[in-house]
């Protein structure tokens, strides 16, 4: 809840992106680790992490700067200002993808394998990371009475002041963390009950089928497809639906 930790003269350190460096440092840690126990190699591993990283909030930044073209094209300069918060992660997941499989084709890796690979750790890291954008105050809920209510105060966060908010950042996170565990405990079968790609498709059901229902808890402005659903819950259903439709599909193949 405090945007800033540190001002010295020009140089400000943002709460916002220390938290998704240790999130970033701490999902490359899990997947160094898994790619030692399947006999990867660490240089791809880290190959393919830089590829991952600049694309993903390349793709990200630019979604959420769309969202809000009238803003931006008044300021310019904001768009690149990262360290202070504001991404659409679909917008990272589409351009990541597409990143890693030319990079996968390049090298002529195992894509379901290395998706397996990463998708326990693009759930640990999105969950350390939305502790910033709880940090920093965006992504923020509707007003609400419930106890567990969240009032922003420091005047630089991004959350209106004085009104209590769902915590819809930690939301975020703990179904990022029920997710992560849930990964955890399948990846030992998904070699035999699951077959390779299916650790990935359940990242992406599960994290899509949480992101829906958290957005009706969602007070920050949303761009809509209609009165009752936002463009992300447009986008997360396709994703869950398309999802389960290849679950299935490489689970009847690995048989």
């Amino acid at each position: 809840m405090h945007p800033i930790i540190f001002r010295f003269g020009p140089i400000v350190i943002y709460s916002y992106g220390v938290w998704v460096v240790i999130g970033l440092i701490s999902g490359l840690a899990l997947t160094l680790r898994t790619a030692r126990q399947d006999g990867i190699p660490q240089e791809v591993i880290f190959d393919l992490a830089f590829w991952l990283l600049f694309f993903g909030i390349l793709g990200a930044r630019l979604l959420y700067v769309m969202f809000d073209l009238p803003y931006f094209k008044s300021r310019p300069l904001e768009a690149i200002q990262i360290w202070k918060g504001g991404f659409v992660f679909y917008g990272g997941v589409f351009s990541s993808l597409l990143a890693s499989l030319f990079y996968i084709r390049r090298h002529r890796l195992n894509f379901w394998q290395m998706a397996d690979l990463v998708a326990p750790a693009l759930a640990l890291g999105q969950g350390i990371g939305r502790f910033g954008c709880f940090s920093a105050g965006c992504c923020y809920g509707r007003p609400t009475h419930l106890p567990w209510a969240i009032t922003f105060k420091d005047p630089q966060s991004l959350a209106p002041i004085g009104t209590p908010l769902h915590p819809t950042q930690l939301y975020h996170a703990l179904s990022c963390f029920l997710i992560f565990f849930i990964l955890i405990l399948i990846k030992k079968r998904k070699l035999t009950a699951y077959g390779q790609g299916q650790l990935f498709f359940v990242y992406l059901m599960l994290h899509s089928t949480f992101r829906f229902f958290i957005e009706f808890f969602r007070g920050d402005p949303r761009p809509r497809l209609s009165p009752f659903l936002t463009i992300t819950q447009g986008i997360a259903l396709i994703i869950t639906i398309g999802a389960f439709a290849f679950y299935l599909y490489r689970r009847k193949a690995s048989k």
